[in-house]
Parts: structure tokens; C-alpha cells; sequence
């Protein structure tokens, strides 16, 4: 795997590559979008040079509900230009996440300026509103890994049939992280749609718990879940055990999915992660066609590479995260 060092000269190169002239002084008007980045260039006489000005548009935010698996996706929509197709890019969160949690909404901000639109949503079992709220603990008791694909199947559908208040897009992409990013290795695989994936922190296996928890969870029929930020205990019913046991091996055998992802892929993982091994990391990056996958381990990160919830600012980690990640997905989405 790459390390964060290893990886430096690219981010320097990449930040030099996103730094463009200056706009000041550039009069209103109208001009002609690029369909790949949404901008807009013009050539104004600056003395006796002649100096291409790069416009972007303002991103805005919209929101659509949809029925989803175990109850309504709550789905937010960031693009600068929603009548014209362009690339798109789906983020997906974790386990106890959800889209409006520390790192997605500046991540999603991101994707839009640089001319994507980006769509997150809550999985319909993650238990969180719109408002990002707490409220429906019996759909996170029977959430599933299978509704969470099946939750992306109906974004897509909704994103491509222009349900969700922008153009069918050019392209897309996807971003999952932790178990959103072993759901996105699952479903990109088999999903022709997806033209680029990002996993961050993402899982290798669906088998979370050992045996002895497995045991348990039998017995009583509930597994209880603490969040750890908001104190909260939420069920955990059997489905999600009954589904490790009957499709752990076949449908949900992320190992066996990353093998056979043949799109470019961006696989980041921290080397310092709490939650999920880097050893994951480094067996899905050994499973991954060659030529195809992107292996990043940055040094020192832990599972959100420095993000917290609220987020105040964006740490140094998370900055490489994102950086990468937009390059990737400009160079693999037209």
C-alpha cells in the first residue's frame, strides 16, 4: 500500500493543479458550460497578456425523499449545474453514520465545486432523519447489508430517471466508507452504471462478530448497539446475523467482489485505524486486479482520518483524503 509519504509529491502536484488565476475584476455575463467540469472560461486582455479566466458555478443544495428498503431515503443533492449531464457521484456513510455526519457534508460541497453532483443519503435502516436525528431505532434493529445495496439500486434509479431534481448524469461514481465502502465494493462490482469507486476505511468481511457474539445475539434474539457519541443503545435484531449466515460466503463476500471490480478504484485506508484493521485494507488491495486499484494507507490516521461530528475544521489526513479523491474521480469520470 502506498503511504501517506509516499503520496506527498502527488498532493503537492495536485494542489498546485487546483490553484487558477485569479477572477477579480471579471465582469458579469454569460458563458458556455464545459460538460465534463461545469466551468466556464473566458480570455480577457490583462495589459498586453492575454489570461484564460476559470468561472466556477455556485453549487446549491436540494433535498428528495424516496421510499427505500425499511422506510423514506432522505437524500441531499449538491450541483452547480442540475439541467446540463455531467459526471455524478454517489456517497454512501457507515455503520451508526449517516450523510450529514462531520466529513460528508464538506466532502460533498467539494464534489459539486469541482463540478460533480454529489448525492448522499441515509440508508433507509441507518435509524437517522433528515435532520440527522435518532429516531427510528426498530429500522436500524432490522437493518441488513442487502437492503443497503438494494437502498443504492433505488438512488440510482431515481438519480438516472431525473427523480432527483438534476439532469440523468454522464457518468457515475461511488464513495463509500467502512461498511458503506465494503456495500460500495459489493455493488460496484456488479453494477455496470459505476464508471469509479473510492473506499475509505472500508470493510473486508461482513463478519464483524466473533463466535462467542454470535452466540449471544442468538440466544437473546438482540444484539444491543451503543453509540458512542450520543450515549444511545439501539437493537440489533437478527436479520443481520441470519444474512451473514446464509449469504456471508456467496452474495455479501466482499473478498470475493473486490476481485473482480474492474474500474478504477481508490482503496485509502489509515494506518492507525481503530475500527477496522488496516490488514483489510492491505488483502482487499492484494485481491484487486492489477492496474486497477489505487492502494493509499496514510500514516497516522484513524477511521475518520481526523474527522469528528460536529466538524469544526478539516484535519491534515482528511485533506489528503478528499484531494485524493476528487483526482481520481476527475480522471475516471467524463
Amino acid at each position: 500500500l502506498l503511504s501517506h509519504s509516499a503520496a506527498r509529491g502527488d498532493q503537492g502536484r495536485m494542489g498546485s493543479a487546483q490553484t487558477g488565476p485569479s477572477n477579480r475584476g471579471t465582469r458579469r455575463g454569460e458563458c458556455n458550460s464545459n460538460r465534463h467540469r461545469l466551468k466556464c472560461q473566458r480570455q480577457l486582455a490583462i495589459g498586453s497578456r492575454r489570461v484564460q479566466v476559470v468561472v466556477m458555478a455556485t453549487p446549491t443544495l436540494s433535498k428528495a425523499t424516496i421510499p427505500g428498503v425499511l422506510g423514506p431515503l432522505f437524500i441531499d443533492v449538491r450541483a452547480a449545474n442540475r439541467h446540463q449531464p455531467g459526471p455524478a457521484v454517489i456517497v454512501l456513510h457507515g455503520f451508526k453514520g449517516f450523510k450529514d455526519w462531520g466529513m460528508f457534508p464538506p466532502f460533498a460541497e467539494r464534489l459539486a465545486k469541482a463540478g460533480f453532483t454529489a448525492v448522499s443519503f441515509n440508508v433507509s435502516g441507518s435509524g437517522v432523519d433528515d435532520a440527522g436525528a435518532s429516531v427510528f431505532p426498530e429500522r436500524f434493529g432490522h437493518n441488513t447489508f442487502g437492503a443497503e445495496v438494494r437502498d443504492l439500486d433505488t438512488v440510482l434509479a431515481a438519480l438516472d430517471a431525473g427523480q432527483l431534481g438534476v439532469a440523468r448524469p454522464s457518468s457515475v461514481g461511488l464513495v463509500g466508507h467502512s461498511r458503506g465502502g465494503g456495500m460500495a465494493i459489493l455493488w460496484a462490482a456488479r453494477q455496470p452504471r459505476i464508471s469509479a469507486l473510492v473506499t475509505w476505511a472500508a470493510i473486508a468481511t461482513v463478519r464483524r462478530w466473533n463466535p462467542d457474539q454470535c452466540r449471544a445475539w442468538r440466544e437473546a434474539g438482540v444484539l444491543q448497539i451503543v453509540n458512542a457519541r450520543t450515549k444511545e443503545v439501539l437493537p440489533m435484531y437478527l436479520d443481520t446475523l441470519d444474512e451473514i449466515e446464509t449469504l456471508g460466503a456467496t452474495t455479501l463476500d466482499i473478498e470475493a467482489a473486490a476481485a473482480t471490480v474492474a474500474i478504477p478504484w481508490l482503496l485509502v485506508h489509515g494506518s492507525a485505524d481503530e475500527a477496522v484493521p488496516p490488514a483489510e485494507a492491505t488483502r482487499l488491495a492484494a485481491l484487486a486486479r492489477p492496474g486497477t486499484v489505487e492502494p493509499l494507507m496514510v500514516e497516522g490516521a484513524g477511521h475518520t482520518f481526523g474527522a469528528v461530528h460536529p466538524l469544526a475544521g478539516i484535519p491534515a489526513h482528511l485533506e489528503l483524503v478528499f484531494d485524493g479523491s476528487i483526482r481520481l474521480l476527475s480522471r475516471s469520470l467524463a
